[in-house]
């Protein structure tokens, strides 16, 4: 395949501590596969210093761009938000938190083809708490039971997708269900994934927004709103029209 155009995407709150080196591993990873690519970072509302670093790297990466949310828009809004503005042909996301490794971009960009849509990792093994290990596992095999899913691992946010799906769907989660719904609809259009195996780290700094009892109760029932809409009421809704969001020209250092 010629060489992609690609827009790496990073959703980050409180990453004061670990987005810095993943903005310059990916701006180092870009420059090895392609002549054309920007990075998007949405600071939604973080409480450290995550704006500030950003602020930095603006001045050292060239082709970043940063988006300040003054209000904590949550995982899905956030994502959303920085997918409407991504300009290239391919979407690259990933969690700001550094527990996958951006190096391992490389093993997506390998595996382009013009019959795939989405390169979606799996965890090799989940470096996590015990508890959390136990959680991801209920939670991984109770979603493949509820949603069909045939990938292996609908829970690793390291993926390489053609800007195009996102035209194809409207997503609307606004927070940890968008993974969910993103998967699920672009799998009922038809768009074909390939799977690569990549490595998943311990947490070293910052605190998960997801492993907490107020919001797992959250996610249940949003998980429980998303079944009936995907899946309960599938064939009865009309086919979804037009992009997620509409595609604004980009803004640097936009208030959203």
């Amino acid at each position: 395949m010629p060489r992609p155009s690609i827009s790496a995407v990073f959703p980050a709150y409180n990453d004061g501590g670990t987005i810095a080196s993943m903005v310059l591993m990916a701006d180092a990873m870009l420059k090895l596969v392609t002549d054309d690519y920007e990075i998007l970072v949405g600071n939604d509302g973080s409480a450290d210093y995550t704006g500030q670093i950003l602020d930095i790297l603006t001045g050292v990466v060239p082709r970043l761009r940063v988006f300040h949310h003054p209000k904590n828009l949550g995982y899905g809004g956030n994502l959303r938000s920085l997918f409407a503005q991504t300009s290239k042909d391919w979407v690259f996301y990933t969690d700001g938190d550094a527990q996958y490794d951006v190096r391992e971009l490389l093993k997506l960009t390998d595996r382009m083809r013009p019959e795939v849509d989405i390169i979606n990792g799996y965890k090799i093994s989940r470096n996590d708490p015990w508890h959390r290990i136990v959680i991801g596992r209920l939670y991984h095999h109770g979603m493949k039971l509820l949603f069909g899913f045939t990938i292996r691992d609908v829970d690793c946010d390291f993926r390489l997708i053609r800007r195009s799906c996102f035209d194809a769907v409207t997503l609307v989660s606004k927070d940890g269900t968008l993974p969910l719904e993103m998967v699920k609809k672009f799998t009922d259009a038809g768009f074909v994934f390939e799977e690569v195996p990549v490595h998943h780290y311990h947490r070293v700094y910052g605190i998960s927004q997801f492993f907490n009892f107020p919001r797992l109760v959250r996610v249940v029932r949003d998980i429980g709103k998303l079944w009936v809409s995907l899946v309960l009421l599938k064939g009865s809704q009309p086919a979804p029209a037009g992009p997620t969001t509409p595609i604004a020209p980009p803004r640097e250092k936009q208030l959203l």
